[in-house]
């Protein structure tokens, strides 16, 4: 699934051939066979030390500590120039056991600001553990990459569908040519080292900078990828691990939008249920119209957008953005319910437009970023475009797939039939997804080959039931690929990821971060009640 975000609603997810990517993996492991040819040396990287600090930054919390970690560029020439990657933590306010280590998704969540702004949701945790995340490599102050935007909101690529000639879509291909050329211009040297491989081997320095024989983890949505990733490279390194929203390990591009959007339809289908038995719901009481009716209003925004404050006028695929951000969360569904009613009753886009795009950003061509020689940038620095810039980039580092243009071509009409059977509200908006890794060096084979059977201890795998990003099916598909280390936790609520928004899934996820308890796989957690929502 490409608009994979953290469990957050504010938030919204380069590798060689498959044989050099394998023998990059060997390099650098902590325990290399007596016959195996000469690993570079990475002492420098396992032996650093942290120093923690107040953070600096404007808002952070006061009992938050700041500090860095420095990781090579490139693990197989480890001498050719390194990057520091920011981390925070909260102190464990009792006996410490070691850290835990958060991932907040994306792929591009930067993890430093996000503890700072949700960390009381993991405050029970310090019970036991240092509660730390990061700012993976690209990400927030870690040389964020950048396709050279520096203010103001990058184009999505849903944004341009309507542009898209699905008989010959040269002209876009052009375009997706050219803005990876600019994406790589302006990202520097780490632009070439994203992807999940690479983050997987930095949380492994992390872990031996934070003192861990094991690496304790909770990844939510794109963090599950980036878990089972890690958990394949250093089985042996895996301590307590939770992946919430769980990721798919082998769909193509193409698959993982048709996937993601029927969850949507169903996140959506959920939402009006809920709506429908609403006396102020703008698609009014009869559920059978009210699909219907959504389907209507975007086809007529499309038509004839309406004028925002802004100058803009905000379109169909503008709302269908909104109403997959508003989604992601049960405890958002009356304001977005009042957002919409608000633009249907009285044309005004003020409410509506503060849900963020759910589509994937296409960047912009701009001014280049400021250099940081690979260390901390200012939080000033981070370009704006970078949460998307990294999503695209980490997304196509993964995947293996480049079809040529003529094939493009020759799939699209198909993809936007299946897309809109799908869903005929969110197929449309997904399509271009599928085009998003044009021109963009071909990426790994290793996260859809290889992590498979794990030999290592039990992973507890959270799905819920109507999760819009991360359907419940790729908790089952990623469950059974993992092996018998995977247990599995059917959370029947709604939203994306379940440890945020369900009371159950909280306390049997911190039960075993903190003691070891496992519920039995295929265990689950009913929905919550209103007035239990935490």
């Amino acid at each position: 699934m490409l608009a994979k975000l953290s469990r957050r609603p504010a938030l919204r997810r380069c590798g060689g051939a498959g044989a050099v990517t394998l023998a990059l993996l060997g390099a650098g492991l902590p325990a290399a066979a007596a016959d195996t040819p000469p690993q570079p040396d990475l002492t420098r990287f396992y032996t650093q030390k942290i120093t923690w600090s107040s953070c600096e930054r404007q808002g952070m919390p006061k009992d938050m500590e700041c500090g860095k970690v420095t990781v090579p560029i490139d693990y197989a020439r480890p001498r050719a120039g390194t990057l520091d990657l920011g981390l925070a933590r909260y102190r464990a306010t009792g006996k410490s056991r070691g850290s835990v280590l958060l991932d907040f998704g994306g792929p591009g969540a930067a993890g430093v600001s996000e503890l700072g702004s949700g960390g009381k949701e993991f405050m029970d945790l310090t019970n036991g553990y240092d509660v730390v995340s990061f700012d993976p490599r690209g990400v927030g102050r870690s040389s964020p990459v950048s396709c050279g935007v520096g203010i103001g909101k990058a184009p999505a690529l849903s944004e341009t569908e309507t542009e898209v000639n699905l008989d010959n879509p040269k002209s876009a291909l052009t375009l997706l040519r050219r803005t990876a050329a600019e994406c790589a211009r302006h990202s520097g040297p780490v632009m070439p080292h994203m992807g999940t491989i690479n983050v997987s081997r930095d949380m492994d320095v992390i872990r031996q900078a934070l003192g861990d024989d094991r690496l304790n983890y909770l990844g939510f949505s794109y963090g599950s990828r980036l878990g089972a990733v890690y958990a394949a490279q250093f089985p042996d390194k895996v301590g307590r691990m939770v992946l919430d929203g769980v990721d798919t390990l082998t769909e193509s591009l193409a698959d993982q939008g048709v996937v993601g959007a029927a969850g949507q339809q169903t996140a959506l289908d959920d939402f009006l249920d809920w709506c429908a038995t609403d006396i102020a719901c703008p698609f009014g009481q009869d559920r059978r119209q009210a699909g219907d009716q959504v389907v209507r209003l975007i086809h007529s925004l499309d038509e004839d957008p309406v004028a925002t404050g802004l100058g803009t006028g905000f379109s169909g695929q503008d709302l269908v953005g909104a109403i997959a951000q508003g989604l992601y969360s049960k405890e958002m569904w009356p304001s977005l319910e009042r957002a919409i009613a608000s633009l249907v009753d009285d044309g005004d886009t003020t409410a509506i437009q503060n849900f963020s795009s759910g589509g994937i950003a296409l960047p912009g061509l701009g001014t280049r970023v400021r250099a940081n020689g690979g260390g901390l940038v200012d939080e000033g620095d981070v370009p704006s475009d970078n949460l998307s810039a990294a999503l695209i980039a980490v997304t196509c580092a993964d995947d293996p797939d480049r079809p040529t243009e003529r094939q493009i071509a020759k799939d699209l009409k198909r993809l936007k039939a299946e897309y809109e059977q799908a869903s005929p509200v969110f197929g449309q908006y997904r399509l271009t997804e599928v085009l998003m890794c044009y021109g963009r060096p071909k990426g790994t084979d290793y996260v859809r080959d290889h992590v498979k059977n794990l030999d290592t201890p039990k992973i507890l795998l959270v799905g819920t039931r109507g999760d819009p990003a991360t359907p419940y099916r790729w908790t089952v598909e990623t469950a059974e690929r993992l092996g018998p280390s995977a247990v599995v936790l059917d959370n029947k609520g709604e939203g994306h990821t379940g440890y945020s928004s369900s009371k159950c899934v909280h306390g049997k996820v911190d039960d075993f971060l903190l003691y070891g308890s496992l519920p039995p796989s295929g265990s689950s957690c009913g929905p919550d009640t209103p007035n239990t929502m935490g």
